[in-house]
């Protein structure tokens, strides 16, 4: 019989696993609210349901794609926790729910607790921020499947909306105004086709400066995901909005349609806003068309939102005291089919 083998031999150690969630522990704390039944470590988190009639409970699951491949690239990884919460707090806000409560899940080949920590940070500040509870989670060790300094990560949010008040797109209606709020970037997707056009066709670094982008590869590439929850919540609250479309895989010809009711079309002008510098680079220097372009990425547009015109006053007083950036990008019509037309 040969030597006796331990987890530590064999890639994983419980050690490096104590510290790193040591950490998270602490950061997890302080998103707790009076609703947190739980403690970080439990086999389960505890969540107390309260103050919403007639609750219906959202849920939504995501990741955050091959902008990892980007963090781990420039050695930033603050970031892409950040974006994590953002993006599944913008997918819930657009049936009308708040967010309550976040996990999740992150593996590597080989922990690293300052990686970690640096990760999970972002995620419990963006939990802050939207005041949602980072109740639980999975830190797991997988050498032999993660290589390198390679790493994945997700989350699962859970959001309450009361059920007179869910936005399904029932509402909208033909002659409604549609508004884009102005992204940050590229938010989490569209990753797969910028990084062949800048690190494989153009062969540049998360560190070459971009004279046109005025900024470096990396810090353009690993623009925060914006959430766009208190720029909508208030006027969700007032039902001043019919619908909303987060733009993410499957850009704004994708994404809008799916609130679109039967026989209803979104008639989009492209030249209402200017697309970020980003897009402009990337379809310069990819020879990327149109189409593709705003089946893919978000061009500069992080959400839709579909507003009736006795409310327009309302939401365009609402944004510009607030300073968010908006634009008057279309209307709904009459189509015979359920489909962006761009003009």
């Amino acid at each position: 019989m040969g030597a006796s083998i331990t987890y530590a031999a064999a890639g994983v150690s419980i050690e490096r696993a104590n510290r790193a969630k040591a950490s998270i522990r602490q950061l997890a704390r302080g998103t707790f609210n009076r609703q947190v039944l739980s403690e970080i470590g439990s086999f389960g988190g505890l969540f107390r349901l309260s103050g919403v009639s007639d609750p219906v409970l959202v849920s939504s699951i995501d990741g955050v794609g091959t902008k990892l491949k980007v963090a781990v690239a420039a050695g930033r990884h603050r970031t892409v926790g950040y974006d994590l919460v953002c993006h599944c707090v913008n997918d819930i806000l657009v049936q009308g729910a708040r967010p309550l409560f976040f996990l999740d899940y992150l593996a590597m080949g080989r922990l690293d607790p300052g990686v970690v920590r640096d990760i999970v940070s972002g995620v419990a500040k963006a939990c802050r921020e939207n005041h949602c509870a980072l109740i639980g989670g999975e830190t797991a060790e997988m050498p032999g499947v993660y290589r390198g300094h390679d790493y994945d990560l997700a989350g699962c949010i859970v959001g309450v909306v009361e059920r007179a008040r869910i936005l399904d797109g029932s509402a909208v209606r033909a002659g409604d105004f549609i508004y884009g709020l102005r992204s940050w970037g590229l938010h989490t997707n569209g990753y797969s086709l910028a990084r062949t056009i800048f690190f494989e066709r153009l062969k540049l670094t998360p560190d070459t400066p971009v004279p046109q982008l005025r900024m470096t590869v990396g810090r353009a590439l690993l623009q925060r995901h914006k959430c766009y929850l208190d720029d909508l919540w208030p006027l969700i609250r007032r039902s001043a909005i019919h619908g909303l479309a987060h733009i993410t895989g499957g850009g704004i010809t994708g994404n809008v349609p799916r609130i679109l009711p039967a026989g209803l079309s979104a008639r989009i002008l492209r030249n209402s806003w200017t697309p970020l510098p980003v897009f402009s680079f990337i379809q310069q220097q990819g020879d990327v068309s149109s189409e593709e372009m705003y089946r893919t990425f978000n061009m500069g547009i992080g959400m839709v939102v579909v507003v009736p015109p006795s409310h327009r006053d309302v939401v365009e007083k609402f944004w510009r005291s607030r300073n968010t950036r908006f634009y008057r990008v279309g209307e709904i019509v009459f189509s015979r089919r359920s489909a962006v037309e761009y003009g």
